[in-house]
């Protein structure tokens, strides 16, 4: 079973900083999205800064949202400074 996201932080360069149920601080690229339909609008920075956790993963304001499998399948994990919030 995948692990929940329980926190989300917007970064520069359009990644997340997610940390999941299981305890892993993970980092999620979304620039490889932003030219598919309703995902083009998280260029701009306004709407991809309104990511917050929705039940078990991640939405936008536009009701944009992605799949918790996918966030853990294709994250990296993040150094244990930047987990910790010290970038």
């Amino acid at each position: 079973m995948t692990p929940k996201v329980v926190e989300v932080r917007a970064l520069e360069n359009h990644k997340l900083a997610l940390r999941f149920s299981d305890g892993q601080a993970r980092v999620f690229d979304v620039e490889p999205y932003l030219g598919c339909g309703a995902f083009a609008e998280l260029k701009k920075p306004e709407v991809f800064n309104s990511v917050k956790v929705s039940f078990d993963t991640v939405e936008w304001c536009n009701g944009v949202d992605l799949c918790p499998e996918v966030l853990y399948e294709h994250s990296k994990p993040m150094p244990e400074a930047a987990a910790k919030g010290r970038t």
